[in-house]
């Protein structure tokens, strides 16, 4: 009898800020893809400081090489980023740059992964410019964006003082995209093996 393994999600989250509302939505959905059985690693600013990418570079910084092999190790990916001016944080988009190092590898980029996309931002405007912008950059790195991408209105406080989601309409929206990222990556594990 052959036992499936279970997914490896990787949780990327690009603020600076520790304990932001952006972290604090991807720590949220993590713990549920956990309740689905899913192993998780977790990537926040202080994992994500890189030097600015540079392709024709040779060498990676050990931050830089341990975010590559988790995504290659990845059967799904979590990205939760800060709205600003209508785009993601630089931290993030730096990180999904370095991404183009996986360019030869027999899953290139996020190929084939199913990808969560979250973003908190001061107002649903930003939000939701920077959800379309993150689904459009996950789809140019071959990611399957969830059905559901999450906006998080920052303004209207929606997580408690010990860091759990207040709001229940949001804790619905984060439960169902680790859904959706879990049952994916499950989904692709039983069709490779």
């Amino acid at each position: 009898m052959h036992t499936v393994q279970e997914p490896m999600i990787v949780g990327v989250g690009g603020t600076v800020r520790p304990d932001s509302s952006s972290e604090r939505a991807l720590r949220a959905v993590l713990g549920a893809v956990r309740a689905h059985g899913a192993r998780t690693e977790l990537f926040t600013a202080r994992d994500l400081d890189f030097a600015m990418y540079e392709p024709d570079l040779a060498h990676r910084s050990p931050s830089a090489t341990a975010f590559l092999d988790a995504v290659r190790r990845a059967d799904g990916v979590l990205i939760s980023t800060p709205g600003y001016h209508g785009g993601l944080s630089g931290l993030l988009k730096n990180a999904l740059d370095y991404l183009q190092d996986l360019a030869d590898d027999d899953r290139p980029y996020l190929h084939g992964r199913a990808v969560g996309c979250i973003v908190s931002a001061y107002g649903p405007q930003a939000g939701v410019t920077t959800l379309t912008s993150l689904r459009s950059t996950v789809h140019a790195l071959r990611g399957w964006p969830t059905p559901l991408g999450v906006v998080v209105d920052s303004t209207a406080q929606p997580f408690a003082a010990d860091g759990r989601v207040a709001d229940r309409k949001l804790a619905a929206q984060l439960a169902t995209v680790a859904e959706q990222v879990a049952r994916f990556a499950t989904a692709e594990i039983r069709t490779v093996a």
